[in-house]
Order: structure tokens, then sequence, then C-alpha cells
């Protein structure tokens, strides 16, 4: 299958978060089910596309629905003229190699004191330590965060290269979701 053969292309309309959190303004899309469908995991997945022919690359979230949403910053919606409630065009496939994640503060501290965990983590797959740093991160509260972070080195340095029992897509846990939206 080529990257032709994985493109996809659809018009979504741009909807306001309820909640922005940090500070800047951005939009969200969530992908059609068929769109979705086409890419090669229900969780995490990087994707390369264009917003009304702007490019863009970034790691489509999981909406707990069997699909995906994709979070617009303010400098594309700028680049690409647009704002909350247009319609636009995309354009989305899947990167012929998943990057590396962003390794969260916490993570990579309580890595760095168990080398064990360490040695593992480094033998896992790209897509694993995504899995690993998704079940840390949707923690809701800071408490199971810390726990969680210390789940993971304990797995990890028991010999466990994938998380157990979190599911990506937020399916069966409804833990996972595509924001609300304000209007």
């Amino acid at each position: 299958m080529t990257g032709e053969d994985t493109k996809s292309c659809f018009d979504a309309r741009l909807l306001r978060p309820k909640k922005q959190g940090d500070g800047e303004s951005w939009a969200f899309v969530v992908l059609p089910g068929e769109v979705s469908a086409m890419l090669p995991r229900r969780g995490r997945t990087s994707v390369d596309g264009t917003l009304n022919g702007h490019a863009f690359r970034v790691l489509l979230e999981p909406d707990g629905r069997k699909s995906h949403w994709l979070r617009i910053d303010q400098s594309l919606m700028e680049t690409s003229g647009t704002t909350f409630g247009d319609v636009a065009r995309f354009e989305i496939r899947p990167v012929a190699r998943e990057p590396e994640p962003d390794v969260p503060a916490d993570l990579q501290d309580a890595l760095q004191a168990a080398p064990e965990a360490r040695a593992i983590w480094e033998a896992t797959t790209t897509l694993a330590r995504v899995d690993w740093i998704h079940w840390i991160t949707t923690a809701k509260q800071a408490k199971t965060r810390a726990k969680r972070v210390d789940d993971a080195c304990d797995m990890l340095a028991s010999g466990k290269k994938r998380v157990c029992c979190f599911d990506p897509s937020g399916f069966y846990s409804k833990a996972i979701r595509a924001p609300e939206t304000a209007d």
C-alpha cells in the first residue's frame, strides 16, 4: 500500500472546544468514521495533512467512538484562513514512520532513576512508548498519574514492553474522548 493509497480527503466544520485549557485559541474536527477506518490504529496516530492546502503534521487523538479527532492550533487556522464554524477541506495520510513521542518530565525522571525500566523502555517500539505515555497522561488526577508513572516503571522493570489493560481507543473504557464543543 503506497502513501497515495492511504490518503483521505474530507470536508469538516472547525469546532470550538468548550474548554481551551492552555490560553491559546484552537479548534478541532472529528474525523468521519470512514476516514478514521483507513488509519493504521484506533489509538493515537500521526498524520501528515493539509487544511485548505496548508501542510501540517499532527498526532491524532482517539475520540472514544472508534474514530479520531484533530486539534488545529491558532497558527494553522490563521495560515489556512479558517475560523470556528468554517467548513474546511482536509487531506490526511498516516506518516511513513511514527515519530518518537515527547516523554513527560515525570516519566523521564522516573525512568532515569530506574535503570532496569529504562532499558526495557528503550527496547520497546515507538508505538508502545506512545501507548505508555498516553496511559499516563490520560489520568485525570495527579495522584493517579503519579501511581501510573510508578506502575509503569515497575511493569517495565519486570520486562513488560506493552501497557496492559489499557484501551488506547477509549471505546471500552470511555476515559478517552473528543473535546466537548462550546456551541
